[in-house]
């Protein structure tokens, strides 16, 4: 009978557990991140009289590719 006792003693101190410490909840900040570009920025149109290094027109032609295809800009007809 005793054994019973202590066996049905141990069986339900098992059952009964705790997680430990209680732990504050962490706090997650996430960041938007809002491209005003679109806004501000425009394309730069150039004449057949303008006289410029390759270099600048490869940037200017970079920035109006960048320009038409994250903004939509559209080519002046």
């Amino acid at each position: 009978m005793k054994t019973l006792l202590l066996v049905l003693c141990l069986m339900l101190t098992a059952c009964c557990t705790t997680n430990g410490a209680k732990t504050d909840p962490q706090v997650i900040y996430q960041t938007k991140l809002v491209d005003t570009a679109c806004e501000w920025t425009k394309p730069i149109y150039v004449d057949k009289a303008d006289v410029m290094s390759e270099e600048t027109a490869r940037a200017i032609l970079a920035h109006n590719r960048a320009g038409a295809k994250v903004c939509g800009w559209k080519p002046l007809k």
